[in-house]
Parts: structure tokens; C-alpha cells; sequence
């Protein structure tokens, strides 16, 4: 990113409608701009703007992205992923078109197959059969090809080994359909869509958020931002809103989401307050989609109110299929065990914000304790560990002690033992006669040692949002148009209800971000 720009505003000098701005690159060397104005303008600087930025400049468009962000924060809440990305992929041939692979691997890694169907199938069972079908055929549709096109202007993927594969007799076995994830996760995801951007002459503007938008006519043709305190009015033939949801809004979060949401914590960047949200409702906007709900998991009790950059997303603790969760009143509330974590993972936090005190312990023995996963082992975390089941019980702070030991009586008694136990698959080895069961990898709790883990709920983003065309742009109240206004990634509404299928943000993101930024392009070029 060595050219990429930030604004810097100069009071003691004026253009026409506005103060003369600055931008500054990296180097130290400035360049007047007076009443800034570009082609497209994209709000938002994570994968769906930088998505929808590569792709409005590949129409020949000039584009400009804002970010509220200083620097060091940048790219929202794809930052702080851990980059998993559900795609549709039919074996090892089509992989090898989004990521490298050495011929052993190819041999003796069982990749799997995730055909659209099965995507399909997928999102309309967690999300109830609510998701919008057209942008869920959008999606999934789309999927590897944008892939594709992301690794064209250089953004690099992996195989997913860490946290979507379990070893099965020796040979790794990828699980739940998630077999590829952004190189460096997260933040390498956004330095190499930022690298991208720069090369393809975008200009990333840090610490400029836009605040509202310019509608002249019924038309939108920019936006008023805000640059460290200081008013900044932006020109745009077209202008693309991807700037995230409202979870960093504990106003919104409680308005919308409900009592005690203002109390979870949140995953991610602390710049996703809704101001996209709130700006395409003010000029008309229709919103969409499942306001009520929204991505929340299992996150560290003691983690800060919102994510950490040197953490990322290792303050999640996803490995309770293998043990079982209880609350303060030392019983289990839910089945830990329902289906692969990456179907349940981001309905939970809110079934965790639900308990007495809004929080809830994992239990594990040693017979699971080398398949937990990475984030369990990192200095960071709320954790207790006892070579008996009474000695753990004392050390569960906030936890009723005898009826935890009973759950734990209980539970050992209720385990199927006569059924193998697989995680790699659902193997059905789940328990008999208690009043919440557990349907799959279901393992008695009794070999010390025993560690456990205290969690709350971790909001990632909202559900709700706008609602878009299949061109990317946004509608108004009587389903039209709203004439250079277009959305991608979290703010757009309709994709998820309730649940989440794991690794589908960054892909729908991706996907709905080069759809809006295609759509931007052709429109300022039909204007032009």
C-alpha cells in the first residue's frame, strides 16, 4: 500500500462549495484536490468495497473509497476474520484454480465436493427458508467465478486445514463444505484487496466517514462526509454503500435486536455504527431483511467490548460439539451437538445472551482436548483447568456447584458409548433421556484432566439492511430504483434469518461487492 492516500483538510484555503481538501500519500507528498469528485464512490473499505471498487474501475469508471477507519483499523469487520469462504467447487480440479496444491495433496486429502445444491440446501435450512431466493441464486451462482476473478487481481487462498478439516485414519478430511479460506485470514484478505486497489489506482481515504447522502432530483450524486471533525462534500455519478451493519451501535442493537444486546460484546470494528443503513433510509430506502437477528457466537467472557487486532477472531471458542455448555445455574441449555459447528456457531451467542447473566462455561475432558481448536490455546482467554470433576466445579465462577456436578452425573449416564464416535462426520452417537440432548459426537465427561472455558455472546453483524435489485442497487419504498445509489456486503438485507451458514460473509460480500461495483460502472457509463 505504499501509495495509498488519506485526506487532510486545509481551513486557510476554500474551493467553490467546500474547503480545499489535500490528500496526503504515505510518502509525504500532497496534491491539491478541490471539490472532490469521482465516477463511483464506494463507502466502506473492507472485502465487499473493495470488491465493488476493483470492479466499477474495471469499467473504466473513476473510483474513490472512504474509510472511517484510521489506517491501522482498516477494513472493517473482514479484518478481524478468521477468512473461511463457503464456494461452490465440484473436487481437487476446480480448487486448483483458487489455490495451489502439491501433487500429495491432491492424493491423500480428501477435499470433498460442495455442489450448489447442497449451498442451497444449506442456507434455506439455517436461515428457515427465509433467505431472499434471487439473491441466494446470486450468490450461490456466483461464487467461484468471483473467486476466480479475486484471484485475478491477486488476493491469495489456501486450503482451510486448521479449523475445517479433522484427521481420519492418518488422511485429513475436510467437514460442513468449507475447504478454502483467504491467505492470512482476515487481514491478508484486505492487505491484498487494498494492494489491488492501489495498483488499479483507487485511492483509499482513511478517517472519512460519509454521514449522509447528496439526492438532487431523486438522485443520488454523493455524499457529506466527516474527516477528523471537519464537513467534506464528495461528488459521485454513482455511489456504493459497504460499509457494514449496525452492531457496533448499542442504540441500534437494543432497538432492534432487543433487551440486554446493548450488554454483548462485539467481534469486530467499532466503526459499524449503521451509518449506511440510516443514510439510504433517510432518502427513501426500503429496508430488508431479518432486523431482528444477526451473526452471534460464543466469544470470550472477558474479551474487550469490541474485537482487538492482535486477538482477530481467536476470542471465539467453537469447539463445543465436543463437550457441552452450562449456564449459571449449572445446566445445559442447549444441543451442543445439533449439527457441524458451522451451521450452529452463529446462532448460539445469542442463545448464550439469553442465560442468567448472559454468559455460559464449556466443559471438556481430556479425551477431546488435543481436537479443540486453535483458539483454545492462545495466552488471551477465560479459562480453568482441574484433574477432578468436584475440584473444576469450585473453580466455575458464577456456577450453582451441586447442580453442576448432578448435570455432570446425569450426562455420563446419558451418553450412547455402544456408537462410534467420529467428529469428521455426524455420527449419531448422541444421548438418551435428558431434557436437552445431544444428537452427535456426545463423549462422557469423566477423565481428568478438564479444562473449561467462559463465554458470552460476541455479535460479528447484523442481519438486517436494504434492499437491492439483482444489479446491485438499492430500492426505494415502492420497489424502484434509486437512481447512482448501490449496496453490497453486511448492509444489504435479506441473505440471512436467525442463522448463518459459516464462511458465506466473505463470499456474499465478495459476490454482491463486484455485482454493485458491475453495476455502478454501467451505470455511469450510460450517463456519460
Amino acid at each position: 500500500m505504499g501509495t495509498s492516500t488519506s485526506l487532510v483538510a486545509h481551513p486557510s484555503r476554500r474551493g467553490p462549495s467546500g474547503p480545499l481538501l489535500r490528500v496526503r500519500s504515505r510518502s509525504g507528498e500532497e496534491r491539491g484536490v478541490d471539490d472532490f469528485q469521482v465516477d463511483v464512490l464506494v463507502v466502506g473499505a473492507g472485502n465487499a468495497a473493495a470488491c465493488a471498487a476493483l470492479a466499477a474501475r474495471e469499467t473504466g469508471a473513476s473510483v474513490a473509497m472512504l474509510e472511517a477507519a484510521p489506517e491501522a483499523e482498516r477494513g472493517g469487520n473482514s479484518t478481524y476474520t478468521a477468512g473461511a469462504m463457503r464456494v461452490v467447487f465440484h473436487g481437487v480440479d476446480d480448487l486448483v484454480q483458487l489455490y495451489d496444491l502439491t501433487e500429495d495433496e491432491k492424493r491423500d486429502v480428501d477435499f470433498g465436493s460442495y455442489s450448489a445444491d447442497e449451498y442451497l440446501d444449506d442456507m434455506g435450512r439455517v436461515t428457515n427458508y427465509r433467505c431472499d431466493p434471487e439473491l441466494t441464486d446470486i450468490l450461490i451462482g456466483r461464487s467461484f467465478e468471483t473467486m476466480k476473478w479475486m484471484r485475478s487481481k491477486g488476493v491469495r487462498f489456501q486450503p482451510s486445514y486448521g479449523r475445517q478439516a479433522f484427521k481420519v485414519n492418518g488422511k485429513y478430511k475436510f467437514w460442513g463444505g468449507l475447504a478454502v479460506e483467504a491467505w492470512g485470514g482476515g487481514p491478508g484478505l484486505v492487505d491484498l484487496e487494498h494492494k489491488a486497489a492501489v495498483k488499479a489506482g483507487i485511492p483509499i481515504h482513511y478517517e472519512t466517514a460519509a454521514v449522509s447522502l447528496i439526492e438532487e432530483d431523486g438522485v443520488v450524486r454523493g455524499v457529506i462526509a466527516r474527516h477528523k471533525g471537519r464537513k467534506v462534500r464528495i461528488g459521485a455519478k454513482a455511489v456504493v454503500l459497504a460499509c457494514g451493519g449496525f452492531e457496533s451501535n448499542a442504540e441500534m442493537r437494543t432497538r432492534y435486536l432487543g433487551p440486554t444486546w446493548d450488554l454483548a460484546k462485539v467481534r469486530g470494528t467499532r466503526f459499524n455504527t449503521g451509518a449506511g443503513i440510516n443514510m439510504a433510509l433517510a432518502i427513501g430506502a426500503k429496508p430488508h431483511g431479518n432486523w431482528s437477528g444477526g451473526h452471534a457466537v460464543g466469544w470470550d467472557m472477558n474479551a474487550p467490548e469490541f474485537g482487538d487486532l492482535d486477538v482477530g477472531d481467536n476470542f471465539q471458542k467453537h469447539s463445543y460439539p465436543l463437550g457441552i455448555m452450562v449456564n449459571a445455574n449449572g445446566l445445559r441449555f442447549v444441543d451442543e451437538g445439533a449439527d457441524f459447528r458451522n451451521y450452529t456457531y452463529a446462532k448460539y451467542g445469542a442463545v448464550i445472551l439469553a442465560q442468567p447473566q448472559q454468559f455460559a462455561w464449556q466443559i471438556f475432558d481430556s479425551k477431546v482436548l488435543d481436537k479443540l481448536r486453535d483458539e483454545y490455546r492462545i495466552k488471551r482467554m477465560t479459562k480453568v483447568r482441574a484433574d477432578t470433576i468436584e475440584e473444576l466445579a469450585t473453580k466455575l465462577e458464577g456456577v450453582n456447584q451441586e447442580q453442576f456436578l448432578k448435570t455432570i452425573k446425569e450426562w455420563n449416564a446419558a451418553v450412547m458409548t455402544d456408537v462410534t464416535f467420529n467428529p469428521a462426520i455426524k455420527d449419531g452417537r448422541g444421548t438418551r433421556g435428558l431434557a436437552v440432548p445431544k444428537s452427535n459426537w456426545a463423549n462422557t465427561i469423566d477423565q481428568g484432566p478438564f479444562e473449561a472455558y467462559a463465554v458470552t455472546c460476541g455479535l460479528t453483524f447484523t442481519f438486517g439492511g436494504l434492499k437491492i435489485s439483482n444489479e446491485g442497487e438499492v430500492e426505494n419504498t415502492d420497489g424502484h430504483p434509486i437512481p447512482g445509489l448501490f449496496a453490497a456486503g453486511e448492509l444489504v438485507g435479506g441473505l440471512f434469518y436467525h442463522n448463518y451458514p459459516g464462511g458465506t460473509g466473505l463470499v456474499s460480500g465478495a459476490v454482491l461487492g463486484k455485482l454493485a461495483g458491475d453495476g455502478a460502472g454501467k451505470y455511469v457509463a450510460g450517463r456519460n
